[in-house]
């Protein structure tokens, strides 16, 4: 009876939540900040190209470098905007956070189980019912 009351109490709290509205804002760019974007795009795509990892990664593929700026240097304004949200972007980061985000949930997972009285991992934890 315990369990189903603390479960209702957390329940009723999260639908209280999703209720609230959200802030947004919206404003008008002017052409001056537009361009000022998409110039800070090329920029930031040719300064991913010239780091050395890329620069090796590109030769062991059989891209010269010089070529791929040279193709950077023609994109278009939409082109330029899009493909580092595309490609760049979607690449896997090394930072380990997709490590700790499932270690965390399996500690979660196992705080639960052991709660309910199904496991017993933890030390320090004691189930709900006895």
């Amino acid at each position: 009876m315990r369990l189903k009351k603390i479960m209702a109490i957390i329940s009723c709290a999260f639908m209280l939540g999703t209720g609230l509205p959200l802030p947004a804002r919206a404003a008008l760019i002017g052409t001056e900040q537009l361009l000022r974007n998409d110039s800070s795009e090329r920029v930031r795509i040719s300064s991913f190209l010239a780091r050395a990892e890329v620069r090796r990664e590109l030769l062991a593929r059989g891209v010269d470098p010089a070529d791929l700026q040279a193709r950077v240097a023609a994109l278009s304004d939409e082109e330029a905007r899009i493909w580092p949200r595309t490609s760049v972007s979607s690449l896997p980061e090394a930072t380990g956070r997709d490590v700790v985000g499932a270690l965390v949930l399996v500690f979660v997972i196992l705080l639960i189980t052991d709660l309910l009285g199904w496991t017993k991992v933890f030390p320090f934890t004691r189930p709900i019912h006895r």
